[in-house]
């Protein structure tokens, strides 16, 4: 396949258009996806699917390095290819998708050329860097996943609130309970007219749990996670998974029978398990050094928050951030994100982004911002879409960690100087709301609440209000359209707004449900 695509570029390549701007770069690539899923529900497996694809992005940039056809949406046209290795089915789906990959580059470099004349100087970065050829063809990769004991996993656990009599007796609360397990295997290919010439691949895995249902005054609850790793062999044990179904379960039933979060509005300490401070980073900092380009006519450095925060603090002094992709694991496990070449065909950087507070650099991939004129490595992509910016593996230090006890003996102490009750919290669910979260008295007692939001947790608070990190490394591995992994330990805010959530509840159900064998 490797052959036909470089076959068809170099003829492409010799291919003259009379009075035709050439094309001073294209661009192959490959995706060969290969996915599989089963879904279970109350017991019962109710999907089962795999799915095998193939598709060809092609990329044409006319015009030169400096200022070409490209835009901020990303450039390349799709066709699908081939599954059973037939050169001359790919031959003719690179064809036809150069075709209209560099008509589309013809009237994207005339309208961009119109566009420019509106603005008094010329734009200073270019529009794409420069980068060495590289020759690499790695093993290919393939699914390899016990089905038949995942689907008997999934199955089980999606029914224990009624199998199991640790949780039975509560099992009328449960209105849905679901597991799934899911994989996939990229093999990509990449060509380009720059000389490189690349295949690898990387395969993932997730196995997850959702339970849920109301409060008796109608808040709807959840509880929602899972096991995900880079290969099958590391995902939890059947008996880890089945344990994780029912703490899942029982701190469901928890959560029904916490109380309301007090209306009074709460600004002070809140002290963050690495779990939900990996959520905080991927929220809050990663997509901010992901240096996406701005429009063209604009000033600004990048599209994120930190346009204007080089050689700026943005977290305390105690604390760096880096991204290594080339560090394949950590305390003998896999990484999602790890990776040596890029998908634009850079080797991989390990960069320092922030140092003792202060942002250094950003990550860069072929499309340059002001001061990054290079790819550092971070051109990465989702399946048949273009590179973009994109983290690998984050990691989060501490200068002056401290262990977990005492991260908790400062929040307590912080709790006794103010005189009240203060906040921890475990885990997090989307636009970082507080799943599991915890008054905590200055005692040390601590009591579950429910309905919470967090309110200006945002950049300034990372900047500003975190005063102390601990040494328990958390891994969040992330099974996304591009896998990433933040590393990142619990961390103690000082001054986190916690406040009651003001959605309306909704009526619980009107008929009980179904009666379980045996009641």
């Amino acid at each position: 396949m490797l052959r036909a695509m470089q076959e068809e570029l170099d003829r492409e390549k010799a291919l003259l258009l009379p009075n035709m701007q050439r094309p001073y770069f294209v661009e192959y690539r490959l995706d060969d996806m290969a996915s599989y899923e089963a879904v279970a529900n109350y017991g019962a497996l109710t999907r089962e699917e795999e799915n095998r694809q193939r598709i060809v992005r092609v990329t044409v940039r006319i015009g030169d390095y400096a200022v070409d056809s490209s835009t901020s949406r990303g450039d390349g046209t799709l066709e699908l290819a081939p599954t059973d290795d037939n050169p001359e089915a790919l031959r003719y789906a690179l064809w036809t998708a150069t075709d209209t990959a560099y008509k589309n580059a013809l009237r994207a470099y005339s309208a961009k050329q119109a566009a420019l004349k509106q603005f008094q100087s010329m734009q200073a970065q270019p529009d794409f860097a420069q980068a060495k050829a590289v020759v690499q063809i790695s093993p290919l990769v393939a699914l390899d996943l016990d089905r038949a004991e995942w689907k008997r996993r999934i199955v089980e656990a999606s029914g224990l609130f009624v199998s199991d009599p640790q949780v039975r007796s509560f099992a009328e609360h449960v209105q849905y309970s679901t597991a799934n397990i899911r994989g996939i295997a990229l093999n990509r290919y990449l060509v380009n007219t720059e000389g490189t010439v690349l295949r690898q691949g990387y395969t993932g895995y997730d196995g997850a749990i959702s339970v849920g249902g109301q409060a008796a005054d109608g808040m709807r609850l959840s509880r929602d996670n899972g096991t995900v790793a880079a290969n099958a062999k590391e995902l939890e044990s059947a008996g880890a998974f089945r344990k994780r179904a029912i703490e899942d379960l029982k701190s469901f039933e928890e959560l029904r029978n916490a109380p309301v979060v007090s209306a009074d509005d709460y600004h002070g300490p809140v002290l963050f398990s690495g779990d939900a401070a990996a959520d905080v980073i991927d929220r809050l900092l990663v997509p901010n050094v992901e240096a996406d380009r701005p429009e063209m006519g604009t000033t600004a450095r990048t599209t994120g928050a930190y346009s204007s925060s080089f050689k700026a603090r943005v977290l305390p002094e105690m604390l760096s951030v880096a991204d290594d992709p080339l560090q394949a694991k950590f305390d003998g496990k896999a990484l999602l994100g790890a990776y040596t070449i890029d998908d634009e065909g850079v080797p991989a950087q390990s960069v320092d982004i922030i140092v003792n507070g202060k942002l250094e650099n950003f990550l860069i991939g072929r499309e340059p911002v002001k001061d990054f004129d290079i790819s550092n490595g971070h051109g990465r992509a989702a399946p048949a879409q273009a590179a973009h910016s994109r983290a690998g593996v984050i990691l989060v230090k501490s200068s002056q960690p401290l262990s977990r006890g005492e991260l908790n003996k400062r929040l307590l102490t912080m709790a006794k100087e103010q005189g009240r009750d203060v906040y921890s919290v475990e885990t997090l669910g989307g636009e970082l709301l507080p799943r599991l979260l915890y008054l905590v008295h200055p005692d040390g007692t601590r009591k579950l609440v429910r309905g919470a939001i967090f309110d200006e947790l945002d950049n300034r608070s990372l900047r500003s209000d975190i005063v102390a990190v601990g040494n328990d490394p958390y891994v969040s591995n992330s099974l996304g359209t591009v896998p990433q992994t933040t590393i990142a330990p619990s961390m103690l805010f000082d001054d986190i707004g916690v406040k009651r959530a003001t959605l309306e509840q909704q009526k619980l159900p009107y008929y009980a449900p179904p009666t379980l064998p045996g009641k």
